[in-house]
């Protein structure tokens, strides 16, 4: 595994590069990197900003950070660790299930590690690309909204790190040699602080939207809606709520019908996307444009159904949580030896094999064999399965959500939060319900972003902000010192200056 100390080594070098590779190609492909700065109209930075969008995905142009951000390591932080999925499907991978699954941390743990270091290369190249800002004065529109993309993905990268593993490194300043990269821990609220400065410009030099050239790129109202989802983590509900309101009232998003075409292509930066981590695989595309999102969950199985890993299927208990007529429900769960819904739930009319190794699986990423070969991409190979798959970072049903749960904990009794989650639940073929009281209010919040979010890994999160995490996991081994991981040993072994977490 790459050491903490080489991956900083690297971003100087790195960053050379970022300008030549990997840029979104759902958007950056088909016409900005074909013509001049002058048509686009970027800034100075332009070619480092777009960059970003790529090196956050899993591609193998390097400096690539998906390893950080969308492939097993990420997807065990943010999903095993919930009572909502599970590693169960790969017999080899026992002691990951132990070590997410069951709260059997290891400091060891190599997936841990890349995690840490693929977030602080990620975060260099933001710092790279806002050193040379300053360096060069740039203070045209243009160069402002790539110093706004670059602080929003900065933003994003330390929220990842500062959930997980609580106080870290704060690393705001380019790295020019190793040794500048040996910084102790800064506290929680100074790494909030950072996150919440960083937002805040953000959403002050973000254009409030793109031309389709551009379809997906960063808004003003993607910044608001992460720093939204930040003061919600710490609880700053009154904080939270107006800005909710205004992405809801005023943002241009709509909740995207039927619920399970927004996990389709066709339902990629649809009407209630606010940001999406693009992917692409198709013939002659390279190794350039893909993610392991959707290949490390896929149906784990042989022939036509060799889908993928299978790293991250539903629990029992995930299924067992939707009510009666949640249309939600058949969008998200596959059965082993059972239809897979048909065309009406985001099937394809086929029946999976009885797959012994999981009873469910993740139906968000799913798609079909023959997926593969009509892309052009012939027999699936280890960058051809599901790799197409876009994340879906914010939409607005989170923030419908949030803004619910917000107005309920900051001004209880109030329309707000019973009209926002209504909206929620009649997209889902659900009734309306009516507010009796707080506590019956919050629980219904919960319980809707549970089914509402079921395989997109926010669960675990919710656990611990809510307070609920030790109820709800501690049958699995949770206890509170579980909200953190502890610092990988690699991370340790590179820096003299960083401790380990205190409760580890």
């Amino acid at each position: 595994m790459t050491t903490y100390k080489k991956q900083i080594a690297r971003m100087v070098i790195a960053v050379l590069a970022i300008t030549l590779f990997g840029s979104c190609k759902k958007f950056l492909d088909r016409k900005p990197l074909g013509i001049s700065q002058d048509d686009i109209q970027g800034g100075a930075l332009e070619g480092r900003a777009l960059g970003l969008y790529g090196a956050i995905r899993n591609s193998n142009a390097q400096p690539y950070c998906g390893d950080g951000f969308q492939n097993i390591p990420w997807v065990a932080m943010n999903g095993f660790r919930s009572d909502d999925a599970e590693l169960v499907a790969d017999p080899g991978a026992s002691a990951w299930h132990q070590t997410y699954d069951n709260f059997q941390y290891t400091k060891d743990d190599w997936g841990a590690g890349l995690y840490w270091d693929k977030h602080y290369v990620f975060i260099g190249l933001c710092n790279d690309a806002l050193d040379e800002a300053v360096k060069g004065n740039y203070t045209d529109p243009g160069s402002l909204i790539n110093i706004a993309e670059a602080r929003f993905f900065r933003a994003y990268a330390y929220f990842d790190l500062v959930r997980t593993f609580g106080a870290v490194p704060k690393i705001d300043f380019k790295i020019n040699v190793p040794s500048d990269g040996n910084v102790a821990k800064s506290d929680t609220a100074v790494i909030y602080n950072l996150i919440l400065q960083d937002l805040t410009y953000a959403e002050q030099y973000l254009p409030l939207s793109w031309s389709t050239n551009f379809a997906g790129r960063l808004t003003s109202w993607a910044a608001k809606s992460l720093h939204a989802k930040v003061l919600m983590q710490q609880r700053r509900y009154a904080e939270a709520l107006p800005i909710c309101r205004d992405v809801i009232v005023n943002g241009p998003y709509s909740l995207f019908s039927p619920y399970w075409k927004m996990f389709k292509k066709e339902g990629e930066l649809c009407s209630e996307s606010i940001f999406e981590i693009q992917a692409s695989k198709k013939a002659g595309d390279g190794n350039n444009y893909w993610s392991r999102l959707g290949q490390c969950q896929g149906v784990r199985g042989s022939g036509t159904w060799d889908l993928g890993w299978g790293w991250n299927t539903p629990t029992a208990n995930l299924v067992n949580a939707y009510e009666a007529g949640d249309v939600r429900k058949d969008a998200t769960i596959l059965y082993s030896n059972q239809s897979d819904g048909g065309t009406n739930t985001g099937g394809y009319g086929l029946v999976l094999p009885n797959l012994t190794n999981a009873l469910y699986w993740n139906k968000k990423v799913y798609n079909q064999y023959s997926d593969y070969l009509a892309a052009g991409l012939g027999t699936p190979n280890n960058e051809a399965q599901n790799t197409w798959v876009n994340h879906r970072v914010l939409r607005l049903a989170d923030i419908l959500l949030l803004g619910a749960e917000a107005a309920n904990e900051s001004a209880p009794g109030g329309s707000e939060a019973t009209t926002w989650l209504n909206r929620v639940r009649n997209r889902a073929n659900l009734g309306n319900i009516a507010y009796v009281n707080q506590a019956q209010m919050r629980a219904a919040i919960k319980q809707e972003r549970r089914v509402e979010f079921g395989m997109e890994y926010e669960r675990f999160f919710d656990l611990v902000r809510y307070g609920d995490a030790i109820n709800v996991l501690g049958g699995n081994g949770y206890q509170n010192k579980h909200r953190y991981y502890p610092i990988p040993t690699s991370a340790l072994n590179s820096n003299p200056n960083l401790v380990q977490n205190p409760e580890w």
